[in-house]
């Protein structure tokens, strides 16, 4: 009940039963002692509705102190509400360091859990109705669409997701400059300047590409040796480039031989054999490459020297393929890539 109504009519009843009292009962007067405290003489219905107001005065204070209570834990679930909110929001962005105080239980326990889990939403889950989140699902919905968009607002770190996606898009958008990326690499995930890098492959000289080997994957290796065997914007690699890019990372035989492949259009004869050659001296996983590179320029004399020294068990799949080269039979090269 409002205190206002409530006062209204406690002070309606206070009239209506002095008025009775003092029309119908009597209009004596009487004084009052309470200890050494002496009242004058007052009308009997005075005295009367004295009690009523008092028990209005405790009954008005016990509303006061209740409807006090009752705002301060209003305002408690209003503010829990929006942390929840915020956690919510920052769950879906993945942020990490989400560690929410909250001063009611139930939204303590949703919060706890919020907290520690993962949420990616439904693609059919559009719109909720708050403000915040709406913008949060409309945020991922242009991000994943290949779209760029603002997360500075949301303070995450260079390693999220999100980050990493947002930054991707920015590349193939233009917005990013690959060079600009690599520059200050210390301030991105190691993902966006490896794509940074591919980037960069099609037109970067030799030096630039060499510069940030250091970002560069088995993917991107291929791409650069595929533009030394291209006309178009042609790579100009010596062979101690084209040997350092091909101990820069750990290639199995079957990655050697496929660099073998690639690089036979572009390079001469001696280039090809003196490149595989330092190779397999290296590495003998490079060997089966260096034979490809023979057979495939008839240099069967040489590969028979190397498979004669080798052991019984090593370069099946070669000495298959010279076995079979001794047949009517035409077989092609591109078996060892089988």
């Amino acid at each position: 009940m409002h205190i206002k109504r409530y006062t209204l009519i406690v002070m309606l009843i206070m009239i209506v039963v002095g008025w009775y009292i003092y029309g119908f009962i009597t209009q004596a007067s009487m004084p009052l002692e309470i200890y050494t405290l002496h009242l004058p003489a007052l009308p009997i219905a005075f005295w009367v509705m004295v009690p009523v107001f008092l028990l209005y005065l405790a009954t008005v204070a016990h509303m006061l102190y209740y409807t006090m209570i009752g705002t301060i834990r209003l305002r408690r679930y209003k503010k829990d509400s929006e942390k929840l909110i915020d956690a919510l929001q920052y769950t879906y962005l993945g942020k990490k360091g989400r560690n929410n105080v909250y001063k009611t239980k139930r939204y303590a326990l949703m919060g706890k859990l919020l907290d520690n889990s993962k949420l990616i939403p439904n693609d059919t889950l559009v719109h909720v109705g708050d403000e915040k989140i709406d913008a949060v699902l409309a945020m991922l919905r242009d991000l994943h669409a290949g779209k760029s968009v603002a997360l500075n607002k949301y303070q995450l770190l260079t390693s999220n997701p999100l980050v990493i996606q947002n930054q991707i898009n920015q590349l193939n958008a233009g917005e990013l400059k690959p060079g600009s990326v690599l520059a200050k690499a210390a301030s991105h995930d190691e993902e966006v300047c490896k794509h940074a890098f591919v980037k960069m492959i099609p037109e970067k000289p030799l030096y630039e590409l060499e510069k940030y080997k250091a970002y560069m994957s088995k993917e991107s290796l291929f791409d650069i040796l595929e533009r030394v065997n291209t006309d178009k914007n042609k790579l100009d690699v010596s062979d101690e480039a084209l040997h350092a890019l091909l101990i820069a990372l750990p290639l199995n035989g079957k990655e050697y031989i496929k660099a073998a492949k690639v690089l036979s259009g572009s390079l001469p004869p001696e280039q090809r054999m003196r490149l595989f050659e330092q190779l397999s001296e290296r590495d003998e996983t490079a060997t089966p490459a260096y034979l490809y590179t023979l057979f495939d320029l008839e240099m069967v004399d040489m590969a028979d020297e190397i498979l004669a020294r080798s052991l019984p068990d090593e370069f099946i799949i070669c000495k298959a393929y010279r076995a079979l080269k001794d047949s009517p039979q035409h077989y092609n090269i591109d078996l060892f890539l089988k």
